[in-house]
């Protein structure tokens, strides 16, 4: 597959030849919908926690005689049928992750990234860099290629000056290619990949 190259001011830069086996496949929705639930499984806090009948704050002392009074036979207040006593089986600190091997994640990548070359939603840049960290000269390139909700993956590293200028500018992310993942490329609707990052995730992928 081969893809046009473009500068920030949107001036071709020549093209570039992409893997067939990483930017080419038939994307399959069931590979990136266990790739993105492992992902944000992984990222749930799983902090939930209820009081049980030892972690109330009533006393212990049990609330009426046993025999007698014509109710039911209660100890203290403490009990899951009383108001504010504690929760019975209720939800506990854990983990919400799960595993998922490291050739599947690969794959799920893969598949991401060949989903935005299959809609036509791939674009390459031949750098990201600046030379001073402007955030409105970076908006208005942005504004005027066309991009909207993007993510942009770099090489090993992203140009400090490139990043900053792109932390105020909302809905567009900058990731080095070691970042790049299937969550964060789904949910942007363009995916831009310097050269740099092309070589980085195919050595990566392969």
């Amino acid at each position: 597959m081969k893809l046009d190259v473009i500068k920030l001011d949107a001036k071709k830069a020549g093209s570039v030849d992409l893997d067939d086996e990483i930017f080419g496949l038939e994307p399959r929705a069931d590979i990136l919908h266990r790739v993105v639930r492992w992902q944000r499984n992984n990222a749930q806090a799983g902090t939930h926690k209820v009081k049980t009948r030892s972690e109330t704050s009533y006393s212990t002392k049990k609330i009426y005689r046993q025999k007698g009074t014509g109710g039911a036979r209660h100890g203290d207040r403490n009990a899951p049928i009383f108001r504010k006593g504690g929760v019975y089986k209720g939800p506990t600190p854990r983990s919400h992750g799960h595993e998922l091997t490291k050739k599947f994640r690969k794959l799920g990548l893969r598949h991401a990234l060949s989903s935005k070359a299959a809609t036509g939603n791939l674009v390459i840049l031949d750098n990201a860099e600046m030379k001073d960290a402007k955030t409105s000269a970076l908006a208005k390139s942005v504004k005027e290629l066309g991009w909207k909700r993007a993510l942009i993956i770099d090489g090993a590293e992203v140009n400090e000056n490139f990043a900053r200028a792109a932390a105020n500018i909302q809905d567009l992310d900058v990731l080095p290619s070691m970042g790049a993942n299937v969550y964060d490329i789904l949910r942007r609707d363009t995916l831009v990949i310097t050269k740099a990052g092309i070589e980085a995730l195919e050595a990566r992928l392969k």
